[in-house]
């Protein structure tokens, strides 16, 4: 039976703007405006596909009210001059021919703008400072190619000046609010949002943190929230009473003592109601030198995270409440007729699936393509790159990868069934070729379907596929090795490799012990394969139980092995792994949760490398908490019998006492069967980890390009 979500799809309207259902796209940094802040062809095309799936409003995010001076970011978009008012227009154009409404959510950057640092102009805020990105672990995140990146701005900046704001400034502040709502309305918006929250200009107001004036604008609640009133009601005057304006604020602070808490933003609610406001959108903040503050406020990494904060401010604010963070469809519609919240603003899902609303209006949840939370997309904006989504090719390229009818239709064998070459039979068959997909084994997934096991959203992609796979003309062949003989006499025309990483031990003394096991090993341990390889490293009770698991078809089920693995695993409680980068990572963090004394050694200088820096400060964050030993810069390695040996930094020699050791490293592309195929004269494509490893974006973004080449 079709789930179905009777209340969050229905319409809803804030002030007199009507809406088609309760689900908004969430206002975000996409680094997709042309020059000079201007809305072009790429920004319009990236908004428009959301309002084709059903959105009911698109919120152009972190809008410059007075660009260059205070935007925060390399490609902002703009509102501060007419000459931005035409390519808004024609967005505002296209998305209401589509049924969405558009807001634009207005913005100064304040202490985060970084336009202003790179161009030697001083920062915006009520007071001096006394905490930055600096005075955290944040930095101690990137690896040391992203450091260079991130800071690359910085270098040449000097250093940084601050202004302090008079009264003189705040009248003009209000005065760039309000000249930048006139423009957008001119434009064919329909709602102004203000950014109030994340650290920019308003928030500092909020921030009692950052806030130490003593005159009208600082101390009590009511004096720090007169900026954002001011701005409300002159924001109000110049658009008239017909155009909705809401603030988007921070309902609390995670990660440091001092800030805002969920009682001050209900009191903020109320006062920004009472100025005006037709609705509130909440969010959240934190420490802004904690890397995981972008995984906690932000872009929550809890699920439902803001919903109660939402329902506190909702009842003292008495206007509809607009709440993000990780929110379900039935958990949004279940929140929305508890009276909990009015509106879900969604982003990471709709970066993932633009077309989300529109499936769930047809009975097609099943076909929505979900988030796996890698922060993929948010981890962009660090490095001054466009949006992109790991899951989701398309998204940023919705023009130059777009699903066309081909002219050629072809006969193209898919060799491999993991995330690589399931998309790439998808989509080649979207586009009108013959599709037949060869998998050596019994079941498609690949190794994404045992990385599923440690990082759980990663089983939503692979049953997504599958599911995508099932419903499509693709022809599935399992347990079918693509030999150039069978490919010939299928009258195969062009051939995908997408057959995955080659694993092989590396060159570590000891890696050859019982008690040691290599990723290809813990892959056949887990889904019960070829467990007679493991004879010397596991006991016979522990193999029948797997081998039992297998022809039960339990341990295909990554959540049940997630689940049984909470009460037994074949692992004493002292773990060694060999290797930081995403697969130890991930690793580490599975066993330390399920009871297990984990360390975790490499050569590297930084661990992480393969995760996204915003999910890498979360990662890093959360081994901290559980206790697991991290060892950068170990060298020398060498197993021995209950223990590993290596040479700390200052070269040391140490030892570490290990039940068990897992070499979570030594993968690397493998284009042998591409290269054989070429021989006997097909034209050949490869795709996925076969490359080099690139994990699941890497997979989805190979499918994308060589479908739309072919």
């Amino acid at each position: 039976m079709a789930q179905t979500f009777p209340h969050l799809l229905q319409p809803g309207r804030i002030g007199g703007l009507r809406l088609r259902n309760r689900i908004f796209m969430t206002p975000m940094g996409s680094n997709l405006a042309d020059e000079d802040g201007i809305t072009g062809d790429r920004l319009r095309t990236y908004y428009v596909e959301r309002a084709k799936g059903g959105a009911a409003l698109i919120t152009m995010g972190s809008v410059s009210i007075g660009y260059p001076e205070g935007s925060g970011n390399w490609r902002n978009e703009a509102i501060s001059h007419d000459r931005h008012i035409p390519g808004v227009a024609r967005l505002a154009e296209e998305l209401h021919a589509h049924g969405a409404k558009l807001a634009m959510q207005l913005q100064h950057a304040g202490l985060v703008a970084m336009n202003d640092m790179r161009d030697g102009r001083p920062l915006w805020t009520p007071s001096e400072p006394l905490i930055g990105k600096d005075s955290g672990d944040m930095m101690d995140g990137f690896l040391e190619d992203e450091y260079r990146i991130f800071t690359a701005p910085m270098a040449a900046m000097g250093e940084i000046r601050y202004r302090v704001m008079t009264t003189q400034d705040i009248e003009e502040l209000v005065q760039m609010f309000a000249a930048a709502a006139v423009r957008a309305v001119s434009a064919g918006v329909d709602a102004i949002e203000l950014h109030a929250g994340h650290g920019y200009l308003i928030s500092s107001f909020l921030n009692p943190l950052i806030n130490r004036r003593t005159d009208d604008y600082g101390g009590s609640i009511e004096n720090r929230a007169r900026l954002l009133c001011d701005i409300i009601r002159g924001v109000k005057r110049a658009v008239g009473p017909d155009v909705p304006v809401w603030p988007r604020i921070d309902s609390q602070h995670f990660l440091i003592d001092g800030g805002i808490t969920v009682e001050d933003a209900a009191e903020t609610a109320r006062l920004a109601a009472a100025a005006g406001a037709d609705a509130i959108h909440v969010s959240a903040d934190g420490h802004p030198g904690r890397g995981a503050t972008y995984s906690t406020g932000h872009a929550t990494d809890i699920r439902n995270g803001f919903v109660p904060a939402a329902a506190r401010i909702r009842a003292a604010a008495g206007v509809p409440v607009i709440c993000p963070g990780r929110i379900e469809p039935a958990d949004a519609d279940r929140f929305i007729v508890e009276g909990k919240i009015d509106f879900v603003t969604m982003g990471r899902k709709l970066l993932a699936d633009p077309h989300l609303p529109a499936k769930l209006a047809a009975g097609k949840a099943a076909s929505v393509r979900p988030c796996i939370y890698c922060y993929t997309c948010i981890s962009q904006i660090f490095f001054s790159r466009p949006v992109k989504c790991a899951v989701n090719p398309e998204t940023g390229f919705e023009r130059e990868r777009a699903l066309t009818p081909t002219e050629n239709p072809r006969h193209i064998a898919v060799i491999g069934g993991g995330p690589a070459g399931m998309e790439s039979a998808r989509r080649l068959a979207k586009r009108g070729h013959r599709v037949t997909l060869f998998e050596a084994t019994s079941t498609l997934g690949g190794t994404a379907r045992f990385a599923s096991i440690a990082y759980a959203p990663n089983e939503r992609i692979v049953a997504w596929l599958k599911h995508e796979l099932a419903a499509s003309p693709v022809t599935v062949r399992l347990n079918t090795v693509a030999t150039p003989e069978l490919l010939r006499s299928l009258g195969v025309e062009e051939v995908i490799v997408a057959t995955g990483a080659r694993r092989d031990m590396p060159a570590i003394p000891g890696a050859d012990l019982p008690h040691v096991f290599s990723g290809d090993d813990m892959r056949r341990l887990m889904l019960g394969q070829d467990l007679d390889t493991l004879a010397g490293k596991t006991d016979r009770t522990t193999r029948t139980a797997m081998k039992l698991g297998a022809l039960t078809g339990l341990t295909a089920r990554p959540g049940f092995i997630r689940a049984a693995s909470n009460w037994w695993m074949p692992f004493g409680e002292r773990i060694a792994i060999i290797g930081g980068e995403l697969v130890g990572l991930e690793l580490a963090e599975f066993l330390a949760k399920r009871g297990r004394k984990v360390t975790v050694l490499d050569d590297a200088a930084k661990f992480g490398a393969g995760l996204q820096v915003v999910r890498r400060w979360r990662v890093l964050d959360e081994l901290k908490e559980l206790g697991v030993t991290l060892l950068p810069e170990a060298h020398d390695i060498a197993i021995l019998e209950g223990r590993v040996r290596y040479a700390n930094p200052n070269g040391q020699e140490r030892t570490i006492a290990a039940d068990q050791v897992i070499v979570a490293k030594g993968a690397t592309g493998d284009t042998a069967l591409a290269g054989d195929l070429r021989a006997t004269g097909f034209t050949v494509h490869t795709a996925g980890d076969c490359t080099g490893v690139g994990y699941i974006e890497g997979a989805m973004q190979d499918a994308a390009e060589i479908a739309a080449n072919i």
